[in-house]
């Protein structure tokens, strides 16, 4: 049976190790707010993670799950929190069932701490688990009411990967209410982060359903930040995004004039 404390430990000493001064000064300038870093950079965080697992094939999902767990518990540093994710990566489809989403919830309200850490768990846990799990990305609505900033950014950003996404034989298509329910509540949100989930989500539906989401635009664009409005049109065609473009320049005018 593995020891799990001496796991952990073993872990964030092989990470520490390959800091770099340098590297962690560099990783800052991608955070308006201060991060603790060890200046490890992505690829040798995933390094460090395969090369643990590969030497040990025979621990089953559960016990990775709870390495994770310690891990996370004893993270200080920005690094420290992308390895607990890594360790996770190749079971996070098939390995796993609802307890690694209600640890992805946790996490996210618990450990997550920046629009990176954010974003790993989307797309490199998340992503595997919910293409094996289509049925369960429903529950991510709720997280659109979390107290953690960074579990309602993740409401939007878990999903952005299906709102088309062809799985085996079936074509799955994330329900247009979905989307604009989330970005209705969302938009006003006080944290950037959260808006630009918004604007990202709004984006990649609008490569699918132009139509639908330059309307909702059309509805909302006088209540929605600027970034946020821009974001989400940066991929339609010419024409739609200039007659846009000039609604919302009308309406951040406005803004500016009535200080709102």
């Amino acid at each position: 049976m593995m020891n799990v404390a001496a796991a952990a430990g073993d872990l964030l000493a092989s990470l520490a190790v390959r800091g770099d001064a340098d590297v962690a000064a560099g990783t800052q300038r991608y955070f308006p707010q201060e991060i603790r870093a060890l200046g490890v950079s992505n690829a040798s965080v995933v390094e460090v993670a395969t090369e643990y697992v590969r030497e040990r094939p025979d621990i089953p999902p559960a016990a990775r799950l709870a390495l994770t767990e310690e891990v996370l518990s004893r993270a200080s540093h920005h690094e420290e929190v992308l390895l607990g994710f890594a360790l996770l990566h190749k079971v996070a489809r098939a390995g796993l069932g609802d307890e690694l989403l209600d640890r992805c919830e946790y996490w996210l309200e618990t450990y997550v701490s920046n629009w990176a850490q954010c974003d790993d768990l989307c797309l490199k846990l998340l992503y595997p688990f919910f293409r094996g799990h289509l049925d369960r990305i429903p529950r991510t609505r709720r997280w659109v009411a979390s107290r953690s900033p960074w579990a309602r950014r993740a409401a939007n950003v878990a999903v952005v990967k299906f709102v088309r996404r062809t799985v085996g034989r079936t074509v799955f298509e994330l329900p247009l209410p979905h989307v604009f329910d989330n970005c209705t509540r969302l938009m006003y949100d006080e944290d950037v982060y959260v808006q630009k989930g918004c604007g990202w989500l709004l984006k990649v539906t609008a490569e699918v359903h132009q139509d639908e989401v330059a309307a909702f635009l059309r509805t909302w664009h006088t209540r929605m930040a600027r970034d946020t409005f821009r974001y989400a049109i940066e991929k339609m065609d010419p024409e739609t995004r200039a007659s846009l473009m000039a609604l919302g320049k009308q309406a951040h005018g406005r803004n500016r004039r009535t200080g709102e």
